[in-house]
């Protein structure tokens, strides 16, 4: 699914765009199992408005306010077996990965924790890392707000 936003021409250069959609780059490898979890190009997207940050990702969502997001970065390249199939958690940094590629993505942190890969709040993570196809466009976009 391609990326959609406003021209910036019909904004001024301190307002950021009402609303920005980012689709997520499917590397051919991870199409197969993605879609066993029902990710696919079509559920899996990113929107960022003026208020808020919303990820879908097949089965799994985020909804948050942007106030929340801490800031964001560039990330990867990653190792295919630790981003191929589903939703991953980490161990290590209790961040959640929402991943099509092994290349690149954007790091986002939140001020609060947020329950992203286990409904009820059971599991809250500090972060989630999304490969969407522009991921300068998007970090900066987050970093801009």
């Amino acid at each position: 699914m391609p990326s959609t936003h406003t021209p910036a021409s019909e904004f001024s250069s301190s307002d950021p765009p009402p609303e920005d959609r980012y689709g997520f780059r499917f590397d051919p490898r991870y199409v197969l199992p993605g879609a066993l979890f029902g990710v696919t190009p079509f559920t899996a997207w990113l929107r960022v408005t003026q208020d808020e940050l919303v990820v879908r990702f097949g089965l799994w969502s985020l909804r948050t306010p942007l106030a929340n997001v801490a800031g964001a970065q560039r990330t990867g390249p990653y190792r295919l077996l630790t981003t191929l199939g589903p939703a991953r958690g980490s161990f290590v940094d209790r961040g959640a990965t929402f991943a099509t590629n092994p290349r690149a993505g954007v790091c986002i942190r939140f001020e609060r924790l947020q329950s992203i890969l286990l409904p009820g709040g059971l599991l809250k993570s500090p972060g989630l890392t999304v490969t969407v196809a522009e991921v300068d466009r998007l970090a900066q976009r987050l970093q801009a707000r």
